[in-house]
C-alpha cells in the first residue's frame, strides 16, 4: 500500500518519524519500566488538563468512542439521566451509546451548523430535574464547528450537574483545563492533537467523580472505575492487555509536544494552518460551510465546487499528489473536509493548495472566475 502521503484528516493523522520510531520496540505489559511510562503519561495528561488537584488520568484500550462509552456507561447512575448536546454525528453517537446502554437521555438538538446555545441547555436542565450528567462534543468534526463548552460548563455547574466533555479532536491542540470547562470528565484519544497513533483513548477526570462511578459500569471491559483502580494500585498496569507500542509512541508524542512549546504553540500552528488553508481555498474558488467565528482550527468543511462534483475523483487526484482528505459528513449540504492538525506545517499547506489548484483546473472547476476572494469566511 502506498503510504507516501499526508493525512489532512482529524485523526488518525500524520505523525513524525520520532513517534513512529518509538514503536520499534517490544515490551512486556508486566514490566515495571513499561508501567512507569504509563504512570508518567497519566501524570502528564493531568498537567495538560490544568494540573487540577485531586484529578487523575485513565487510559482505555480502543478508539475515542471506547473512551466516550466507558465514561457514559460508568458515570451515569442507574436512576440518572444524561442530557446530550447533539449538533453533529458525534453528539448523535453519544445518544446512541446511551440508548444501547439503557441510560435515559434528553437530547438537546441543534442544527449541524449551529453552535449549542447555553440558554437552551439551562432551560432543559430546569425542566428535566432527573438529569444528572450533561455531555457535549467540543469540536464537532462533522462540520468543524466549535461548541461553546466554557459557557455550557458554567450553566451545568450552576445547575449542580456533572459535565462530560468529548474533547476528542481538541485536547492537546486547544488550551483547556478541567476548571476552565467546569468539567468532571475530559475525553480524548492518542491519535489526535497530541499526535500519537491509534490504540487507546483516555479520560482526565476529578477523583471524586471517578470514585462515584464504582459499581456503575454497564460493561466489564469499559469499566472506567475498574481501570482507574487497577492503574492506581498496580503502578500503571492495565486490567487487560495494553497497546504497548501505541503507549511508547504516545510518550514520544508528549515529548515532542513539549519541545514544540506546549499546547499554546501547537494551537498557534494549527490556527495558522487553517487560516492559510481557508484563504488559499477561497482564492481558488472554494467556499467554507461555516463562518470563521464558528470554525475550529482542527478541520474545515468546504462546499462542493459544482453540483455534479465527483468527490472520489477529486480524492484520488489529490492522493496521487501526496494528500488524503475526508468526505463530507454534514447531512444537509454537499461538502468535503480538510484537516489541519498532525505533523502538518505551513509549507505543507502551500503544497496542498498548489495541488488543489492543479486538480481543480484539471476537473474544470471555476472556469469563469475573474476575481479571487481574500477574506476568511463569509
Amino acid at each position: 500500500m502506498d503510504s507516501d502521503y499526508l493525512l489532512l484528516t482529524p485523526g488518525p493523522l500524520s505523525t513524525t518519524p520520532g513517534v513512529r520510531k518509538a514503536m520499534n520496540r517490544d515490551v512486556s505489559t508486566w514490566d515495571s519500566e513499561y508501567n512507569s511510562v504509563v504512570q508518567t503519561i497519566r501524570r502528564r495528561l493531568v498537567e495538560l488538563a490544568g494540573n487540577v488537584s485531586d484529578s487523575s488520568a485513565v487510559l482505555m484500550q480502543g478508539s475515542g468512542t471506547f473512551g466516550v462509552e466507558a465514561t457514559i456507561g460508568s458515570a451515569v447512575p442507574p436512576d440518572g439521566e444524561l442530557l446530550v448536546v447533539s449538533n453533529g454525528a458525534y453528539g448523535a453517537r453519544m445518544l446512541t451509546i446511551a440508548k444501547r446502554l439503557g441510560i435515559r437521555s434528553v437530547p438537546a438538538h441543534f442544527d449541524e451548523t449551529e453552535p449549542a446555545a447555553p440558554d437552551t441547555i439551562a432551560n432543559l436542565l430546569r425542566t428535566h430535574p432527573a438529569v444528572t450528567h450533561v455531555a457535549v462534543v467540543h469540536c464537532e468534526t462533522t462540520s468543524g464547528m466549535m461548541n461553546p463548552v466554557e459557557m455550557i460548563g458554567e450553566v451545568v455547574s450552576r445547575a449542580g450537574r456533572s459535565f462530560i466533555v468529548d474533547a476528542m479532536s481538541s485536547f492537546g491542540g486547544i488550551p483547556m483545563s478541567l476548571d476552565s470547562l467546569s468539567a468532571d470528565y475530559i475525553i480524548s484519544s492518542a491519535n489526535k492533537c497530541i499526535q500519537g497513533v491509534p490504540g487507546f483513548s483516555f479520560v482526565v477526570a476529578r477523583n471524586a467523580a471517578l470514585e462515584a462511578t464504582a459499581g456503575r459500569a454497564r460493561s466489564l471491559s469499559l469499566d472506567l472505575h475498574g481501570q482507574w483502580q487497577e492503574m492506581e494500585t498496580h503502578q500503571g498496569k492495565w486490567r487487560f492487555t495494553s497497546p504497548t507500542h501505541t503507549v511508547l509512541a504516545f510518550a514520544q508524542a508528549l515529548d515532542e509536544l513539549d519541545a514544540e512549546g506546549g499546547v499554546a504553540a501547537r494551537f498557534t500552528r494549527y490556527t495558522d494552518n487553517q487560516s492559510r488553508l481557508v484563504t488559499g481555498m477561497q482564492e481558488i474558488g472554494y467556499q467554507t460551510l461555516l463562518p470563521i467565528a464558528l470554525q475550529s482550527p482542527i478541520i474545515t468543511s468546504f462546499h462542493d465546487p459544482v453540483p455534479d462534483f465527483q468527490f472520489q475523483q477529486f480524492y484520488d487526484e489529490l492522493k496521487e499528489r501526496g494528500f488524503v482528505i475526508y468526505p463530507g459528513k454534514v447531512t444537509r449540504s454537499n461538502t468535503f473536509r480538510m484537516g489541519t492538525i498532525g505533523d502538518i506545517h505551513p509549507a505543507d499547506i502551500e503544497r496542498l493548495l498548489a495541488a488543489v489548484g492543479d486538480v481543480s483546473a484539471k476537473m474544470g472547476f471555476f472556469p469563469n472566475r475573474t476575481s479571487q476572494p481574500t477574506g476568511l469566511g463569509e
